[in-house]
């Protein structure tokens, strides 16, 4: 039973408020030249919780480097890897998935976040509108939601009948199978968190501007739902954990460890080796005595008001 301790759920959504804020940092800070912890108010913070705010950045931004030098052995090789990101609302999968991409070639690392299916896409093949966003040599791909979504939302809201319900489940084992026998690495996580920690979340993003966005009616209505949600992700992970794509399960009431213990794990999914790089000169600049520079018109120049 949800316990609503409201201590509880005000420290919940203070830990998701600040969350966001390291969200922005994560994007400047250099840990060789600057400490997270003297760029924000640091009141009410133990020692301990500003030591393990210290320990997460600088982990973070070691992984990170790794994922570079994964993605320089993905285009070297051209190895193709498709990641999964599948979890209840609010259970972090964007956040992690940002922190993936974040310093990587959008190029080589792309994100796939498909809408609901049209009219015309609701008559294709189910698993069509996937196939078309699957990887070519030396490209990673990362589904925000995948085809999943038929064992999920669309079977808890109704979106399917049970014959289509079925099919999925007969379907999707040889879909994967195929997939791996291509030569594609299938990677699938699932973002698990508890209620408690879904509620707070929520809460969160109602009472911030910035966030309201993300809450939808349909997850709202995920939010009444909750136990049949849990009852289609059971039923979901034992029927398609296959050895050629098994599912791999993140814990992730703790966003900040949740990131890491993914990007750790998918890290050693992936047989990558460090691929030595060119050494790379800048050229001179050339000049010519016949350039000459036009001025720029003032009307097309934006005002400089800062």
């Amino acid at each position: 039973m949800l316990q609503n301790d409201p201590q509880d759920v005000s420290h919940r959504v203070q830990r998701d408020i600040d969350d966001s804020y390291d969200e922005e940092l994560e994007l400047e800070l250099d840990d060789r030249d600057l400490d997270p912890d003297t760029l924000l108010p640091q009141a009410g913070r133990s020692d301990e919780e500003k030591d393990a705010r210290r320990a997460y950045f600088r982990e973070l931004f070691r992984l990170q480097a790794e994922l570079v030098k994964l993605q320089d052995w993905v285009v070297h090789t051209g190895h193709r890897v498709v990641i999964l990101f599948e979890g209840r609302d609010a259970a972090g999968k964007g956040g992690v998935i940002k922190r993936i991409a974040q310093r990587l070639n959008p190029r080589v690392c792309r994100v796939v976040a498909l809408p609901a299916p049209n009219d015309r896409e609701r008559t294709q093949w189910y698993f069509q509108r996937y196939v078309c966003h699957l990887p070519a040599a030396g490209e990673i791909v990362l589904f925000d939601r995948s085809w999943y979504n038929r064992a999920g939302v669309e079977r808890v809201m109704g979106f399917c009948t049970d014959e289509e319900y079925e099919e999925f489940f007969q379907t999707v084992p040889g879909f994967e199978r195929m997939l791996a026998r291509s030569g594609i690495q299938l990677i699938k996580y699932w973002f698990s968190i508890s209620d408690e920690e879904q509620n707070a979340r929520f809460l969160s993003r109602i009472h911030d501007p910035l966030k309201q966005w993300k809450l939808s009616p349909m997850d709202l209505e995920s939010r009444r739902r909750w136990e049949e949600y849990t009852k289609a992700k059971e039923i979901m992970l034992e029927r398609t954990h296959i050895p050629e794509a098994p599912w791999w399960v993140v814990q992730g009431v703790d966003k900040k460890k949740a990131r890491l213990n993914c990007i750790a794990h998918l890290l050693a999914q992936i047989p990558y080796v460090e691929v030595e790089r060119p050494a790379i000169a800048l050229p001179e600049r050339e000049y010519h005595e016949d350039y000459v520079r036009r001025p720029v018109p003032a009307e097309i120049i934006v005002p400089e008001i800062y």
